[in-house]
């Protein structure tokens, strides 16, 4: 009787929870799609999608930190490359495979420019895990990424320099200086070695601190944008490895079971954050032909201001 009893509990205790784990996977869904957006507008607009998922994980309550979520961005950025492509496609193919030796400089250039990053990313990591982290164990560069103390003056300093850009770039416009030419090798590596100072810092956007420093080295800011998206489809697969190794070897996370129930939510997000990167993309275009550029920075610089605040906040 009492095994009856016990087993009653059990099974009415477990129908009522069922409705109850119905609503919070609709609202992790419902979340990871907010991310995606967030993620897709982001991502391709020069104001860092990073800084603006981790503040929209922690305002609702997630830990941006946690494997789970840290597929989840993976999968996020995935998205936007496939965005990136897609939405290129034609103006690389006539631009850079018009012929083979378009394509050989342009080759030479992205790999480059990837190479100075990876030597100057992979540098700075390793000095900030060594300095952050002294005295303690294994250290990694993803814990520092949801501190919004951090993220505040990275924001501020990628808007200044856009800001920077944006004035020069107007200043020309009324001077009748010519608005920049193509793209050499040293302009390349130059625009490499600023790609590899943003990889350790959330906050500071890749787009917006490449773009702009395309533009203030003399490159035409429609060139410096289509060269800024082509190092970021070479760049994403190496990120992309590289945290799913991360994943792997975290504890909690080396069951089959707990990367498939990561593994939906995430290409969920992958679908849209494709989504909203092509809408991304046709926006930033109009702006960068519009002469509009420096308003990316002033919005960086409230940005910085309003993520200083939700910290003071609690955040």
């Amino acid at each position: 009787m009492l095994r009856i009893n016990r087993d009653w509990y059990f099974s009415t205790a477990l129908l009522a929870l069922i409705p109850k784990l119905e609503i919070i996977t609709k609202m992790f869904f419902l979340q990871v799609i907010v991310l995606a957006i967030v993620q897709g507008l982001a991502e391709l607009l020069p104001v860092s999608s990073s800084a603006h998922v981790v503040v929209a994980e922690k305002l609702m309550g997630l830990d941006p930190s946690s494997p789970q979520m840290t597929l989840v961005l993976v999968m996020l950025h995935t998205g936007t490359m496939f965005a990136v492509i897609l939405y290129f496609w034609n103006q690389w193919r006539k631009t850079y495979f018009d012929n083979a030796t378009t394509f050989r400089t342009i080759a030479i250039q992205v790999i480059v420019a990837t190479a100075i990053t990876g030597v100057i990313g992979e540098a700075l990591v390793k000095l900030i895990e060594k300095t952050a982290f002294k005295g303690q164990g294994k250290a990694e560069i993803e814990q520092l990424f949801s501190h919004l103390e951090l993220i505040a003056p990275a924001l501020a300093a990628v808007g200044v320099l856009i800001l920077i850009a944006g004035l020069v770039e107007r200043r020309r416009e009324r001077l009748n200086l010519g608005l920049g030419t193509g793209l050499n090798l040293r302009q390349a590596g130059l625009i490499g070695a600023v790609q590899g100072l943003c990889l350790p810092f959330r906050g500071f956007s890749r787009s917006g601190a490449t773009i702009s420093t395309g533009m203030l080295a003399g490159v035409a800011k429609v060139r410096a944008e289509s060269f800024s998206f082509a190092l970021a489809v070479v760049l994403t697969p190496p990120v992309v490895i590289r945290e799913i190794l991360r994943l792997r070897n975290a504890e909690h996370l080396n069951s089959g079971e707990s990367l498939a129930s990561a593994a939906v939510p995430s290409l969920l997000g992958l679908v849209f954050a494709f989504l909203a990167g092509l809408v991304a993309l046709r926006w930033l275009s109009g702006w960068l032909e519009g002469g509009r550029w420096y308003l990316f920075g002033i919005y960086c610089l409230v940005a910085a201001a309003v993520v200083a605040g939700l910290h003071s906040a609690g955040y």
